[in-house]
């Protein structure tokens, strides 16, 4: 049977982080995680995580002002933030195939901006608050790639009857 999605439960930045860490880990070349939350869901957060999984030691700052920033560890991360533009042509006319379509992993924030012209394929990353330090994760497989990474993170799910604990 297929997982259609997966959900978690974070109840602090570390868990949210440790769940970041675990996706970079896992991370292979190429892999988009496409992550959608209203501001302050701790999409940052989770980058930071997935960013140190990947043996990144700069801090991974949100790239707001810059739309993107590029780190190096393992993989090359190309963290990316949609939240300055509008228009779905100004994200089209941005130029990141080359990113989204290398060698390394993509983290796109602010995804739903872009959702029409992202990857077809990638995991999709839905954070909602439930309180002031607890967030809900739906983790949305599209891909066999991605289904494959599901399954790998799913004893996270199941090995804590609290989520991430």
């Amino acid at each position: 049977m297929k997982l259609s999605h997966l959900d978690l439960i974070s109840h602090s930045p570390e868990e949210t982080q440790k769940l970041g860490i675990c996706i970079g880990e896992l991370a292979l070349p190429g892999d988009i995680f496409l992550l959608v939350g209203i501001l302050g869901t701790g999409k940052t957060c989770l980058t930071q995580g997935i960013a140190r999984g990947l043996n990144i030691k700069e801090y991974a700052l949100s790239p707001s002002f810059v739309i993107m920033r590029e780190l190096y560890g393992r993989l090359p991360l190309y963290h990316m933030d949609l939240f300055r533009l509008d228009h779905i042509e100004e994200i089209e006319e941005l130029g990141l195939d080359d990113y989204l379509y290398g060698k390394g992993v993509c983290v796109v924030e602010w995804a739903e901006k872009g959702l029409t012209v992202l990857p077809t394929e990638h995991l999709l990353v839905q954070i909602d608050f439930v309180s002031d330090t607890e967030r809900s994760f739906r983790l949305k497989p599209r891909g066999k790639r991605y289904l494959e990474l599901l399954t790998q993170l799913k004893p996270l799910a199941l090995n804590s009857p609290k989520g991430l604990e």
